[in-house]
């Protein structure tokens, strides 16, 4: 499951200085690479794009050439339905990698739209590979996110599949908060970038059982909504909602 939010402040120390801003920090720190090696992996992103809120950065069947990792901002990924409406497969926010759908078929398949003004880093995917043969632990830890990547997806779908309504946003919400937190953000204090209607076309519910969804939890006292600002008030009850499901 991807999503999307603005962090707040850092919670963790920073690893190196020259890392703190670096959407690839995911790939390199916890391999332990070098100054050296980091730099290395680093000349990979000289390249930095600006995409506008509303504009977009990837298009659904355009050839697959590079990775993006969002240095700031955040993204959404959708399909179109046969009858012309979205649906939305991921959000994407600072520090994710964008574009690893497209590795094996070789195509994007999912447009993706800036929700605000965002910044990426262009990955030519062929010179990671390179680098990934001359630094074999760097290609490990890429393997291991792409297979979070796949259990996230299959999460997602149990989610849609066997939950109710406040226990799909719960999930939501949850999965939000550990993504933020891995990156050493708050994880019970966001801005939620993505709106309500995107919500409900990511876990299949409509708008109207989305904000109902919201009040719910809202009465229940586990979160807090203020306009686009959330605060988790209790994980463990949230976590115990769903049965752990999303772990």
């Amino acid at each position: 499951m991807h999503n999307c939010a603005i962090p707040g402040h850092p919670t963790a120390p920073q690893q190196r200085s020259s890392c703190t801003t670096c959407s690839l920090r995911e790939l390199c720190l916890p391999v332990g690479l070098t100054d050296e090696e980091i730099e290395y992996v680093g000349n990979l992103t000289n390249h930095k794009l600006r995409v506008r809120r509303g504009e977009y950065l990837l298009h659904a069947g355009a050839d697959f050439r590079s990775l993006y990792a969002v240095k700031n901002g955040s993204f959404k990924t959708y399909t179109l339905r046969v009858d012309g409406r979205q649906q939305v497969t991921g959000f994407y926010m600072t520090g994710e990698l964008l574009g690893l759908d497209a590795i094996s078929p070789e195509k994007h398949t999912c447009d993706t739209v800036a929700l605000v003004d965002s910044e990426v880093c262009e990955v030519p995917f062929i010179k990671l590979e390179e680098i990934g043969r001359s630094i074999p632990s760097l290609m490990s830890q890429f393997h291991k996110i792409m297979s979070r990547e796949i259990v996230q997806d299959r999460g997602v779908m149990m989610l849609l599949g066997s939950m109710r309504a406040e226990e799909r946003l719960a999930a939501f919400l949850l999965n939000l908060s550990t993504r933020l937190a891995r990156r050493g953000y708050s994880s019970t204090d966001f801005i939620l970038r993505a709106t309500r209607e995107d919500i409900g076309s990511y876990l299949g519910l409509k708008l109207e059982t989305v904000s109902r969804s919201f009040s719910k939890l809202q009465e229940e006292g586990l979160i807090t909504v203020n306009n686009k600002h959330v605060t988790l008030h209790d994980l463990g009850k949230l976590n115990r909602m769903i049965g752990n499901s999303m772990d």
